[in-house]
Protein backbone atom coordinates (compact mmCIF):
# COMPACT_ATOMS: atom_id res chain seq x y z
CA UNK A 1 0.00 0.00 0.00
CA UNK A 2 2.67 3.33 0.00
CA UNK A 3 1.76 0.11 2.68
CA UNK A 4 -0.36 -1.11 1.40
CA UNK A 5 1.38 -0.64 1.07
CA UNK A 6 1.22 4.14 3.10
CA UNK A 7 0.49 1.37 0.90
CA UNK A 8 0.30 2.31 2.90
CA UNK A 9 1.58 2.94 1.89
CA UNK A 10 2.83 5.26 2.51
CA UNK A 11 5.85 5.18 0.92
CA UNK A 12 8.70 5.60 3.79
CA UNK A 13 11.76 7.26 4.57
CA UNK A 14 13.89 5.21 7.01
CA UNK A 15 15.32 8.98 8.23
CA UNK A 16 16.66 7.13 10.95
CA UNK A 17 19.64 5.07 9.21
CA UNK A 18 20.02 5.36 5.93
CA UNK A 19 22.10 7.96 3.70
CA UNK A 20 19.40 7.82 0.84
CA UNK A 21 15.33 7.75 1.56
CA UNK A 22 13.91 4.48 1.10
CA UNK A 23 10.12 3.98 1.26
CA UNK A 24 8.49 1.23 2.89
CA UNK A 25 5.42 -0.06 4.22
CA UNK A 26 3.94 1.50 7.22
CA UNK A 27 6.17 -0.02 10.14
CA UNK A 28 9.26 -2.00 8.54
CA UNK A 29 9.42 -5.49 9.24
CA UNK A 30 12.14 -6.90 7.33
CA UNK A 31 15.01 -6.61 10.35
CA UNK A 32 14.21 -9.55 12.55
CA UNK A 33 17.02 -12.50 12.15
CA UNK A 34 14.97 -14.66 14.79
CA UNK A 35 11.58 -15.68 14.69
CA UNK A 36 9.49 -16.42 18.07
CA UNK A 37 6.21 -18.34 18.48
CA UNK A 38 4.09 -14.82 18.68
CA UNK A 39 5.65 -14.27 15.34
CA UNK A 40 4.29 -17.95 13.57
CA UNK A 41 0.97 -17.58 15.60
CA UNK A 42 0.74 -14.03 13.72
CA UNK A 43 1.92 -14.95 10.18
CA UNK A 44 1.10 -18.49 9.39
CA UNK A 45 -2.56 -20.15 9.12
CA UNK A 46 -2.67 -22.20 12.32
CA UNK A 47 -5.12 -24.79 12.70
CA UNK A 48 -7.46 -22.46 14.49
CA UNK A 49 -7.58 -20.29 11.80
CA UNK A 50 -7.85 -22.81 8.63
CA UNK A 51 -11.49 -23.97 9.64
CA UNK A 52 -13.05 -20.55 9.41
CA UNK A 53 -13.17 -17.47 6.63
CA UNK A 54 -14.01 -14.39 7.97
CA UNK A 55 -17.21 -12.77 6.18
CA UNK A 56 -17.99 -9.47 7.59
CA UNK A 57 -16.69 -7.05 10.37
CA UNK A 58 -18.96 -4.69 12.52
CA UNK A 59 -17.06 -2.38 14.22
CA UNK A 60 -17.85 0.26 16.80
CA UNK A 61 -15.38 1.82 18.84
CA UNK A 62 -15.20 5.06 21.20
CA UNK A 63 -11.58 7.02 21.31
CA UNK A 64 -10.83 8.78 24.58
CA UNK A 65 -8.79 11.88 23.56
CA UNK A 66 -7.93 12.50 27.12
CA UNK A 67 -6.92 9.17 28.27
CA UNK A 68 -5.55 7.69 24.89
CA UNK A 69 -7.75 4.67 25.35
CA UNK A 70 -10.48 2.93 23.03
CA UNK A 71 -13.98 1.00 24.10
CA UNK A 72 -15.68 -1.14 21.21
CA UNK A 73 -16.94 -4.28 19.65
CA UNK A 74 -16.47 -6.19 16.87
CA UNK A 75 -19.43 -8.33 15.33
CA UNK A 76 -17.76 -10.81 13.55
CA UNK A 77 -19.33 -12.61 11.08
CA UNK A 78 -17.72 -16.36 9.30
CA UNK A 79 -18.26 -19.11 7.50
CA UNK A 80 -17.47 -22.33 8.73
CA UNK A 81 -15.15 -24.00 6.52
CA UNK A 82 -14.68 -27.65 7.85
CA UNK A 83 -15.20 -28.46 11.23
CA UNK A 84 -13.80 -26.88 13.92
CA UNK A 85 -14.66 -25.77 17.79
CA UNK A 86 -11.05 -23.93 18.97
CA UNK A 87 -10.35 -20.06 17.22
CA UNK A 88 -7.34 -17.91 17.04
CA UNK A 89 -8.43 -14.07 17.75
CA UNK A 90 -5.33 -11.40 17.45
CA UNK A 91 -5.39 -8.37 19.75
CA UNK A 92 -2.22 -7.02 20.53
CA UNK A 93 -0.93 -6.07 24.22
CA UNK A 94 -2.00 -3.84 26.18
CA UNK A 95 -5.53 -4.63 24.70
CA UNK A 96 -7.65 -6.57 25.93
CA UNK A 97 -10.51 -8.66 25.37
CA UNK A 98 -13.74 -8.16 28.16
CA UNK A 99 -16.22 -10.97 27.26
CA UNK A 100 -16.91 -12.87 23.76
CA UNK A 101 -20.04 -14.03 23.19
CA UNK A 102 -21.83 -16.34 21.07
CA UNK A 103 -25.38 -17.48 20.65
CA UNK A 104 -26.36 -14.87 23.34
CA UNK A 105 -23.68 -17.05 25.66
CA UNK A 106 -20.22 -16.09 27.09
CA UNK A 107 -17.41 -18.62 25.21
CA UNK A 108 -14.34 -19.21 27.15
CA UNK A 109 -10.90 -17.64 26.17
CA UNK A 110 -7.23 -17.73 27.32
CA UNK A 111 -4.67 -15.40 26.29
CA UNK A 112 -1.16 -16.06 24.64
CA UNK A 113 0.75 -13.02 24.15
CA UNK A 114 -1.13 -11.37 21.12
CA UNK A 115 -3.44 -14.42 20.59
CA UNK A 116 -6.51 -15.24 22.14
CA UNK A 117 -7.59 -19.03 21.75
CA UNK A 118 -11.11 -19.40 22.21
CA UNK A 119 -13.27 -22.59 22.68
CA UNK A 120 -16.62 -22.69 21.64
CA UNK A 121 -19.12 -25.22 23.40
CA UNK A 122 -19.88 -27.63 20.49
CA UNK A 123 -18.01 -28.47 17.26
CA UNK A 124 -19.12 -26.14 14.39
CA UNK A 125 -20.00 -27.70 11.39
CA UNK A 126 -18.92 -27.11 8.05
CA UNK A 127 -21.13 -25.20 5.49
CA UNK A 128 -22.59 -23.28 8.80
CA UNK A 129 -22.72 -19.52 8.65
CA UNK A 130 -22.01 -18.06 12.45
CA UNK A 131 -21.05 -15.27 14.66
CA UNK A 132 -19.38 -13.71 17.88
CA UNK A 133 -19.62 -10.76 19.25
CA UNK A 134 -15.94 -9.37 20.93
CA UNK A 135 -15.61 -6.53 23.09
CA UNK A 136 -12.36 -5.03 24.10
CA UNK A 137 -10.93 -2.06 25.53
CA UNK A 138 -7.77 -0.44 26.30
CA UNK A 139 -4.98 2.01 25.49
CA UNK A 140 -3.63 0.90 22.17
CA UNK A 141 -0.22 1.49 21.26
CA UNK A 142 0.46 4.92 20.45
CA UNK A 143 2.12 5.54 17.20
CA UNK A 144 4.93 8.23 17.74
CA UNK A 145 6.49 8.54 14.32
CA UNK A 146 3.44 7.18 11.99
CA UNK A 147 3.51 5.80 9.69
CA UNK A 148 6.95 4.34 10.33
CA UNK A 149 5.87 3.17 13.83
CA UNK A 150 2.41 1.69 14.02
CA UNK A 151 -0.89 2.49 16.40
CA UNK A 152 -3.15 5.12 17.53
CA UNK A 153 -2.63 8.53 16.92
CA UNK A 154 -3.23 11.12 19.45
CA UNK A 155 -2.41 14.65 17.96
CA UNK A 156 -3.55 18.24 17.38
CA UNK A 157 -4.56 20.32 14.27
CA UNK A 158 -2.72 23.56 13.76
CA UNK A 159 -6.17 25.22 15.81
CA UNK A 160 -4.93 23.26 18.65
CA UNK A 161 -8.02 20.22 18.14
CA UNK A 162 -8.15 16.83 18.38
CA UNK A 163 -6.84 15.00 15.61
CA UNK A 164 -6.91 11.29 15.58
CA UNK A 165 -6.45 8.62 13.43
CA UNK A 166 -4.20 4.77 13.20
CA UNK A 167 -1.76 3.71 10.97
CA UNK A 168 -1.12 0.42 11.15
CA UNK A 169 -0.06 -2.05 7.92
CA UNK A 170 2.89 -4.02 9.02
CA UNK A 171 2.39 -3.84 13.03
CA UNK A 172 -1.37 -5.16 12.24
CA UNK A 173 -5.00 -4.13 12.60
CA UNK A 174 -4.86 -6.30 15.81
CA UNK A 175 -3.33 -3.29 17.59
CA UNK A 176 -6.56 -2.20 18.24
CA UNK A 177 -9.23 -3.75 17.51
CA UNK A 178 -9.82 -7.91 17.55
CA UNK A 179 -9.89 -10.20 14.09
CA UNK A 180 -8.03 -12.86 12.18
CA UNK A 181 -5.29 -10.65 11.61
CA UNK A 182 -3.68 -12.28 8.30
CA UNK A 183 -3.66 -10.90 5.16
CA UNK A 184 -4.97 -13.82 3.19
CA UNK A 185 -8.14 -12.97 5.20
CA UNK A 186 -9.85 -10.37 3.90
CA UNK A 187 -13.82 -10.03 5.55
CA UNK A 188 -15.75 -11.30 1.54
CA UNK A 189 -18.71 -9.08 2.47
CA UNK A 190 -16.85 -6.07 3.43
CA UNK A 191 -16.44 -4.32 6.84
CA UNK A 192 -18.62 -1.48 9.06
CA UNK A 193 -17.14 0.93 11.50
CA UNK A 194 -19.18 3.08 13.88
CA UNK A 195 -16.88 5.88 15.69
CA UNK A 196 -18.54 7.78 18.85
CA UNK A 197 -17.05 11.14 18.91
CA UNK A 198 -17.54 14.76 20.66
CA UNK A 199 -20.08 16.55 18.78
CA UNK A 200 -17.87 19.07 17.90
CA UNK A 201 -15.54 16.59 15.41
CA UNK A 202 -16.26 14.62 12.73
CA UNK A 203 -15.36 10.73 11.99
CA UNK A 204 -14.36 9.78 8.55
CA UNK A 205 -13.79 6.02 7.26
CA UNK A 206 -13.71 3.68 4.84
CA UNK A 207 -16.58 3.43 2.10
CA UNK A 208 -19.66 5.11 2.36
CA UNK A 209 -21.49 7.20 4.91
CA UNK A 210 -24.37 4.92 6.24
CA UNK A 211 -25.74 6.74 9.31
CA UNK A 212 -24.73 9.64 11.75
CA UNK A 213 -26.47 9.91 15.02
CA UNK A 214 -26.57 12.45 17.72
CA UNK A 215 -26.39 10.95 21.03
CA UNK A 216 -27.60 12.53 24.16
CA UNK A 217 -24.21 12.87 25.98
CA UNK A 218 -23.12 15.41 23.44
CA UNK A 219 -21.19 12.90 20.83
CA UNK A 220 -22.09 11.68 17.38
CA UNK A 221 -21.97 8.52 16.09
CA UNK A 222 -21.01 7.98 12.00
CA UNK A 223 -21.63 4.92 10.90
CA UNK A 224 -19.19 3.65 7.68
CA UNK A 225 -19.59 0.90 5.64
CA UNK A 226 -17.77 -1.43 2.31
CA UNK A 227 -19.18 -3.62 0.63
CA UNK A 228 -16.24 -4.91 -1.15
CA UNK A 229 -13.52 -7.42 0.68
CA UNK A 230 -11.29 -5.26 2.66
CA UNK A 231 -7.89 -5.73 4.45
CA UNK A 232 -8.14 -5.48 7.85
CA UNK A 233 -5.35 -3.09 7.81
CA UNK A 234 -7.28 -0.59 5.65
CA UNK A 235 -10.29 -0.08 8.27
CA UNK A 236 -9.03 3.56 9.47
CA UNK A 237 -11.00 6.04 11.75
CA UNK A 238 -10.14 9.88 11.01
CA UNK A 239 -11.15 12.18 13.80
CA UNK A 240 -11.09 15.48 13.30
CA UNK A 241 -12.51 18.73 12.39
CA UNK A 242 -13.11 18.00 8.87
CA UNK A 243 -14.93 19.42 6.00
CA UNK A 244 -15.81 18.08 2.52
CA UNK A 245 -16.37 18.18 -1.16
CA UNK A 246 -17.60 16.09 -3.83
CA UNK A 247 -16.91 15.26 -7.26
CA UNK A 248 -17.95 13.08 -9.95
CA UNK A 249 -15.31 11.52 -12.09
CA UNK A 250 -16.01 9.42 -15.28
CA UNK A 251 -14.41 6.39 -15.61
CA UNK A 252 -14.13 3.19 -17.35
CA UNK A 253 -17.19 2.02 -15.21
CA UNK A 254 -19.85 5.16 -15.45
CA UNK A 255 -19.65 7.22 -12.24
CA UNK A 256 -17.40 7.33 -9.36
CA UNK A 257 -18.01 9.24 -6.22
CA UNK A 258 -14.60 10.86 -5.77
CA UNK A 259 -15.11 12.55 -1.77
CA UNK A 260 -12.29 15.13 -0.26
CA UNK A 261 -11.96 15.13 3.52
CA UNK A 262 -10.00 17.92 4.74
CA UNK A 263 -8.89 20.24 7.95
CA UNK A 264 -11.48 23.51 7.87
CA UNK A 265 -8.26 26.12 7.29
CA UNK A 266 -7.02 23.80 4.08
CA UNK A 267 -9.98 23.90 2.37
CA UNK A 268 -8.80 25.86 -0.64
CA UNK A 269 -5.02 24.53 -1.08
CA UNK A 270 -6.83 21.23 -0.95
CA UNK A 271 -9.30 21.97 -3.72
CA UNK A 272 -6.42 23.08 -6.29
CA UNK A 273 -4.02 20.18 -5.35
CA UNK A 274 -6.72 17.74 -5.15
CA UNK A 275 -7.14 18.43 -9.05
CA UNK A 276 -4.83 16.04 -9.59
CA UNK A 277 -7.20 13.12 -9.19
CA UNK A 278 -8.80 13.06 -12.45
CA UNK A 279 -5.79 12.90 -14.83
CA UNK A 280 -3.88 10.68 -12.02
CA UNK A 281 -7.12 8.53 -12.00
CA UNK A 282 -7.75 8.01 -15.91
CA UNK A 283 -3.98 7.16 -16.39
CA UNK A 284 -4.52 4.47 -13.72
CA UNK A 285 -7.65 3.08 -14.92
CA UNK A 286 -5.97 3.22 -19.23
CA UNK A 287 -3.04 0.60 -17.37
CA UNK A 288 -4.22 -0.99 -14.74
CA UNK A 289 -8.45 -1.27 -15.46
CA UNK A 290 -11.26 -0.05 -14.05
CA UNK A 291 -10.85 1.56 -10.04
CA UNK A 292 -11.73 -1.75 -8.24
CA UNK A 293 -13.96 -0.11 -5.86
CA UNK A 294 -16.75 2.17 -7.43
CA UNK A 295 -19.42 0.63 -5.42
CA UNK A 296 -17.57 2.72 -2.14
CA UNK A 297 -16.21 5.54 -3.69
CA UNK A 298 -12.86 6.92 -3.77
CA UNK A 299 -11.91 9.05 -1.04
CA UNK A 300 -8.67 11.28 0.40
CA UNK A 301 -8.83 11.83 3.76
CA UNK A 302 -6.34 14.64 4.96
CA UNK A 303 -4.31 12.54 8.06
CA UNK A 304 -1.69 13.51 10.85
CA UNK A 305 0.60 11.37 9.12
CA UNK A 306 2.81 11.18 5.66
CA UNK A 307 -0.35 8.47 4.22
CA UNK A 308 -1.47 5.19 3.42
CA UNK A 309 -3.55 3.03 0.76
CA UNK A 310 -6.42 2.90 2.70
CA UNK A 311 -9.41 1.46 0.55
CA UNK A 312 -11.67 3.96 -0.44
CA UNK A 313 -10.41 6.29 2.06
CA UNK A 314 -6.47 6.77 1.35
CA UNK A 315 -5.02 8.99 4.14
CA UNK A 316 -3.09 11.93 2.48
CA UNK A 317 -0.57 13.83 4.84
CA UNK A 318 2.15 15.45 2.14
CA UNK A 319 0.68 18.90 3.06
CA UNK A 320 -0.43 19.95 -0.25
CA UNK A 321 3.13 19.85 -2.14
CA UNK A 322 4.73 18.10 -5.08
CA UNK A 323 6.76 15.18 -4.75
CA UNK A 324 7.50 13.22 -1.59
CA UNK A 325 7.56 15.88 1.40
CA UNK A 326 8.14 18.44 -1.43
CA UNK A 327 11.27 16.45 -3.00
CA UNK A 328 11.77 14.37 -6.13
CA UNK A 329 13.21 11.21 -5.17
CA UNK A 330 14.43 10.49 -8.61
CA UNK A 331 16.11 13.71 -9.13
CA UNK A 332 14.95 13.95 -13.02
CA UNK A 333 13.09 17.05 -11.90
CA UNK A 334 9.49 14.81 -13.58
CA UNK A 335 9.00 13.51 -9.46
CA UNK A 336 8.34 17.39 -8.75
CA UNK A 337 5.35 17.93 -11.15
CA UNK A 338 3.11 15.40 -9.24
CA UNK A 339 2.01 14.58 -5.31
CA UNK A 340 3.48 11.45 -4.59
CA UNK A 341 0.69 10.47 -1.81
CA UNK A 342 -1.62 10.90 -4.06
CA UNK A 343 -0.64 8.83 -6.98
CA UNK A 344 1.28 5.98 -5.08
CA UNK A 345 -1.48 5.59 -2.33
CA UNK A 346 -4.08 5.64 -4.91
CA UNK A 347 -2.17 2.91 -7.32
CA UNK A 348 -2.78 0.59 -3.97
CA UNK A 349 -6.34 0.57 -4.64
CA UNK A 350 -5.17 -1.67 -7.86
CA UNK A 351 -2.17 -3.86 -6.42
CA UNK A 352 -2.65 -4.03 -2.41
CA UNK A 353 -6.20 -3.88 -2.04
CA UNK A 354 -8.02 -5.08 -5.38
CA UNK A 355 -5.05 -7.73 -5.56
CA UNK A 356 -3.20 -8.62 -2.21
CA UNK A 357 -0.76 -10.93 -0.96
CA UNK A 358 -1.41 -13.83 1.00
CA UNK A 359 1.74 -13.50 2.90
CA UNK A 360 3.68 -10.37 3.93
CA UNK A 361 6.52 -11.62 2.58
CA UNK A 362 5.46 -11.23 -0.43
CA UNK A 363 4.77 -7.74 -0.87
CA UNK A 364 6.46 -6.92 -3.73
CA UNK A 365 3.42 -7.26 -5.34
CA UNK A 366 1.83 -4.40 -3.77
CA UNK A 367 4.27 -2.17 -3.53
CA UNK A 368 6.48 -2.78 -6.96
CA UNK A 369 3.57 -1.83 -9.10
CA UNK A 370 2.71 0.71 -7.02
CA UNK A 371 6.15 2.50 -7.67
CA UNK A 372 5.90 1.69 -11.53
CA UNK A 373 2.67 3.80 -11.49
CA UNK A 374 4.68 6.57 -10.78
CA UNK A 375 6.50 6.07 -14.19
CA UNK A 376 3.46 5.43 -15.73
CA UNK A 377 2.47 8.25 -14.35
CA UNK A 378 4.98 10.67 -15.63
CA UNK A 379 4.53 8.93 -19.15
CA UNK A 380 0.82 9.48 -19.78
CA UNK A 381 1.34 13.12 -18.73
CA UNK A 382 4.91 14.10 -19.70
CA UNK A 383 5.77 11.70 -22.68
CA UNK A 384 7.39 8.18 -22.85
CA UNK A 385 10.95 10.13 -22.38
CA UNK A 386 10.17 11.66 -19.35
CA UNK A 387 8.89 8.18 -17.93
CA UNK A 388 12.39 6.44 -18.63
CA UNK A 389 14.20 9.25 -17.11
CA UNK A 390 12.51 8.86 -14.00
CA UNK A 391 12.78 5.02 -13.96
CA UNK A 392 16.16 5.43 -14.25
CA UNK A 393 16.70 7.79 -11.81
CA UNK A 394 15.23 6.47 -8.78
CA UNK A 395 18.02 3.20 -9.22
CA UNK A 396 20.01 5.42 -7.29
CA UNK A 397 17.95 4.62 -4.55
CA UNK A 398 18.68 0.86 -4.88
CA UNK A 399 20.55 -0.93 -2.09
CA UNK A 400 20.52 -4.20 -2.90
CA UNK A 401 20.91 -5.58 0.84
CA UNK A 402 18.51 -8.28 1.14
CA UNK A 403 15.76 -10.22 -1.41
CA UNK A 404 12.63 -8.43 -1.78
CA UNK A 405 11.02 -11.52 -1.14
CA UNK A 406 10.56 -12.01 2.49
CA UNK A 407 10.07 -15.15 5.27
CA UNK A 408 7.18 -16.65 4.99
CA UNK A 409 5.13 -17.74 8.01
CA UNK A 410 5.93 -15.46 10.49
CA UNK A 411 4.71 -12.05 9.20
CA UNK A 412 8.34 -10.56 7.62
CA UNK A 413 8.45 -8.56 4.82
CA UNK A 414 11.61 -8.91 2.41
CA UNK A 415 13.88 -5.50 1.61
CA UNK A 416 12.61 -2.26 0.88
CA UNK A 417 13.90 -2.45 -2.57
CA UNK A 418 10.35 -3.78 -2.90
CA UNK A 419 9.70 0.09 -4.36
CA UNK A 420 12.62 1.23 -6.41
CA UNK A 421 13.95 -2.05 -8.00
CA UNK A 422 10.81 -3.55 -8.31
CA UNK A 423 9.41 -0.79 -10.13
CA UNK A 424 13.02 -1.23 -11.98
CA UNK A 425 11.86 -5.10 -12.45
CA UNK A 426 8.39 -4.56 -14.01
CA UNK A 427 10.14 -1.70 -16.16
CA UNK A 428 12.69 -4.35 -17.47
CA UNK A 429 10.68 -7.02 -18.01
CA UNK A 430 8.34 -4.13 -20.02
CA UNK A 431 11.30 -3.56 -21.98
CA UNK A 432 11.70 -7.28 -22.64
CA UNK A 433 8.25 -7.65 -23.84
CA UNK A 434 8.93 -5.19 -26.12
CA UNK A 435 4.89 -4.32 -27.20
CA UNK A 436 3.27 -2.24 -24.98
CA UNK A 437 -0.25 -3.14 -26.16
CA UNK A 438 0.85 -6.49 -24.63
CA UNK A 439 2.31 -5.03 -21.46
CA UNK A 440 -0.85 -2.73 -20.48
CA UNK A 441 -2.71 -5.77 -21.04
CA UNK A 442 -1.33 -7.56 -18.67
CA UNK A 443 -1.61 -5.07 -15.75
CA UNK A 444 -5.18 -5.15 -16.55
CA UNK A 445 -5.32 -8.76 -16.95
CA UNK A 446 -3.84 -8.96 -13.40
CA UNK A 447 -6.51 -6.66 -11.79
CA UNK A 448 -9.82 -8.49 -14.31
CA UNK A 449 -8.32 -12.24 -13.11
CA UNK A 450 -7.41 -11.25 -9.66
CA UNK A 451 -10.19 -9.20 -8.72
CA UNK A 452 -10.37 -8.94 -5.39
CA UNK A 453 -8.29 -11.95 -4.16
CA UNK A 454 -6.23 -12.85 -2.36
CA UNK A 455 -2.77 -14.31 -4.07
CA UNK A 456 0.74 -15.50 -3.80
CA UNK A 457 3.95 -14.19 -5.87
CA UNK A 458 4.15 -17.61 -7.58
CA UNK A 459 0.69 -16.59 -9.39
CA UNK A 460 1.41 -13.32 -10.13
CA UNK A 461 5.15 -14.34 -11.33
CA UNK A 462 3.27 -17.22 -13.85
CA UNK A 463 0.69 -15.22 -14.78
CA UNK A 464 3.16 -12.21 -16.48
CA UNK A 465 5.17 -15.34 -17.89
CA UNK A 466 2.44 -17.13 -19.60
CA UNK A 467 0.44 -13.94 -21.02
CA UNK A 468 3.68 -12.58 -22.44
CA UNK A 469 4.51 -15.81 -23.69
CA UNK A 470 8.45 -14.88 -22.53
CA UNK A 471 9.57 -17.47 -19.14
CA UNK A 472 10.37 -15.03 -16.23
CA UNK A 473 10.92 -17.61 -14.05
CA UNK A 474 14.95 -17.04 -13.98
CA UNK A 475 14.50 -13.57 -14.12
CA UNK A 476 11.73 -13.29 -10.84
CA UNK A 477 14.16 -15.66 -9.39
CA UNK A 478 17.28 -13.24 -9.96
CA UNK A 479 15.56 -10.11 -9.11
CA UNK A 480 13.34 -10.96 -6.25
CA UNK A 481 15.37 -13.53 -4.52
CA UNK A 482 19.01 -12.75 -4.77
CA UNK A 483 20.54 -9.28 -4.19
CA UNK A 484 23.28 -9.80 -7.25
CA UNK A 485 22.40 -7.55 -10.45
CA UNK A 486 22.60 -9.78 -13.73
CA UNK A 487 25.39 -8.63 -15.79
CA UNK A 488 25.91 -8.65 -19.42
CA UNK A 489 29.32 -8.91 -20.43
CA UNK A 490 29.86 -8.28 -24.17
CA UNK A 491 32.60 -7.08 -26.53
CA UNK A 492 32.64 -6.56 -30.38
CA UNK A 493 35.16 -8.53 -33.11
CA UNK A 494 35.43 -6.49 -36.49
CA UNK A 495 35.51 -7.96 -39.98
CA UNK A 496 38.97 -7.19 -41.21
CA UNK A 497 37.62 -6.33 -44.81
CA UNK A 498 34.80 -4.94 -43.87
CA UNK A 499 34.90 -1.91 -41.07
CA UNK A 500 30.96 -1.90 -41.58
CA UNK A 501 30.71 -5.31 -40.36
CA UNK A 502 31.19 -6.26 -36.43
CA UNK A 503 30.20 -9.40 -34.81
CA UNK A 504 28.45 -8.90 -31.03
CA UNK A 505 30.05 -11.75 -28.29
CA UNK A 506 27.86 -11.65 -25.37
CA UNK A 507 26.54 -13.63 -21.74
CA UNK A 508 25.18 -13.52 -18.65
CA UNK A 509 27.67 -13.45 -15.62
CA UNK A 510 26.80 -12.80 -11.86
CA UNK A 511 23.09 -14.44 -11.95
CA UNK A 512 21.04 -17.46 -11.33
CA UNK A 513 22.75 -20.34 -12.58
CA UNK A 514 20.33 -20.58 -16.29
CA UNK A 515 19.62 -16.92 -16.05
CA UNK A 516 18.26 -16.43 -19.62
CA UNK A 517 16.22 -12.90 -19.81
CA UNK A 518 16.34 -11.91 -23.36
CA UNK A 519 17.51 -8.15 -24.23
CA UNK A 520 17.05 -5.49 -26.77
CA UNK A 521 19.99 -3.98 -27.41
CA UNK A 522 20.87 -0.85 -29.61
CA UNK A 523 23.43 -2.17 -32.64
CA UNK A 524 23.12 1.11 -34.34
CA UNK A 525 20.68 4.06 -34.73
CA UNK A 526 18.51 2.00 -37.21
CA UNK A 527 18.80 -1.41 -35.72
CA UNK A 528 17.94 -2.98 -32.13
CA UNK A 529 17.93 -6.54 -31.99
CA UNK A 530 16.92 -9.10 -29.51
CA UNK A 531 19.84 -10.80 -28.23
CA UNK A 532 19.04 -14.22 -25.82
CA UNK A 533 22.15 -13.91 -23.04
CA UNK A 534 22.94 -17.21 -21.26
CA UNK A 535 24.37 -17.81 -17.64
CA UNK A 536 28.06 -18.57 -18.72
CA UNK A 537 27.45 -19.03 -22.09
CA UNK A 538 29.01 -16.85 -24.68
CA UNK A 539 26.87 -15.98 -28.00
CA UNK A 540 27.12 -13.94 -30.80
CA UNK A 541 24.93 -11.85 -33.28
CA UNK A 542 26.22 -10.33 -36.71
CA UNK A 543 25.22 -6.43 -37.78
CA UNK A 544 26.22 -4.17 -39.92
CA UNK A 545 26.55 -0.47 -38.98
CA UNK A 546 25.35 2.52 -40.28
CA UNK A 547 28.91 3.67 -40.60
CA UNK A 548 32.21 2.25 -41.07
CA UNK A 549 33.42 2.16 -37.36
CA UNK A 550 36.98 1.52 -35.95
CA UNK A 551 37.78 0.07 -32.43
CA UNK A 552 37.82 3.29 -30.75
CA UNK A 553 34.34 3.93 -31.64
CA UNK A 554 32.78 0.83 -30.97
CA UNK A 555 28.66 1.36 -30.90
CA UNK A 556 26.86 1.52 -27.26
CA UNK A 557 24.72 -1.71 -27.50
CA UNK A 558 22.98 -0.28 -23.93
CA UNK A 559 19.51 0.08 -23.04
CA UNK A 560 18.67 1.49 -20.27
CA UNK A 561 14.95 0.37 -19.87
CA UNK A 562 17.00 -2.58 -18.57
CA UNK A 563 18.11 -2.58 -14.84
CA UNK A 564 21.29 -4.62 -15.16
CA UNK A 565 25.27 -4.04 -15.41
CA UNK A 566 26.63 -3.78 -18.54
CA UNK A 567 30.50 -4.69 -18.85
CA UNK A 568 31.77 -4.12 -22.25
CA UNK A 569 35.68 -6.18 -22.18
CA UNK A 570 37.48 -5.20 -25.07
CA UNK A 571 40.11 -7.07 -23.62
CA UNK A 572 38.30 -10.76 -23.62
CA UNK A 573 39.93 -13.38 -26.07
CA UNK A 574 37.53 -15.02 -28.15
CA UNK A 575 36.29 -18.18 -26.59
CA UNK A 576 37.97 -21.35 -28.15
CA UNK A 577 35.24 -22.93 -28.36
CA UNK A 578 31.80 -22.82 -30.28
CA UNK A 579 30.03 -19.53 -30.12
CA UNK A 580 26.19 -20.35 -30.29
CA UNK A 581 24.93 -17.43 -32.93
Amino acid sequence: MFNSRLSILVLIVFSYSLSVPAISCGQPLNNKKQFSRQDTLRGSITAERAWWDVLYYDIAVSPDYTTKTIKGSNHIKFKVVKDGQYMQLDLQTPMEIRAIEWNAKQIQFSREGNAFHLVFPEVLKQGRTDSIMVSFEGKPTEAIRPPWDGGWIWKKDEKGRPWISVACQGLGASVWYPCKDHQSDEPDNGAAISITVPDTLVAVANGKLKDKKVNVDHTTTYTWSVVNPINNYNIIPYIGKYVTWHEDYMGEKGKLDCDYWVMDYNLEKAKQQFAQVAPMMKCLEYWFGPYPFYEDGYKLVESPHLGMEHQSAIAYGNKYRNGYSGKDLSESGWGAKWDFIILHESAHEWFANNITTKDLADMWVHESFANYSETLYTECEYGKEAGIEYVTGIRRLIRNDIPIIGTYGVNQEGSGDMYYKGGNILHTIRATIGNDDKFRQILRGLNKDFYHKTVSTKEIEEYISKKSGIDFSKTFDQYLRRIQIPTLEYYFIADSKNKSKLRLYYRWIDCEKGFNMPVRVNLSKSNQVMIKPIEEEWRSVATTLDTPTDPDHLPDIRNRSYYIKWIENRKIVPPGKTVRD
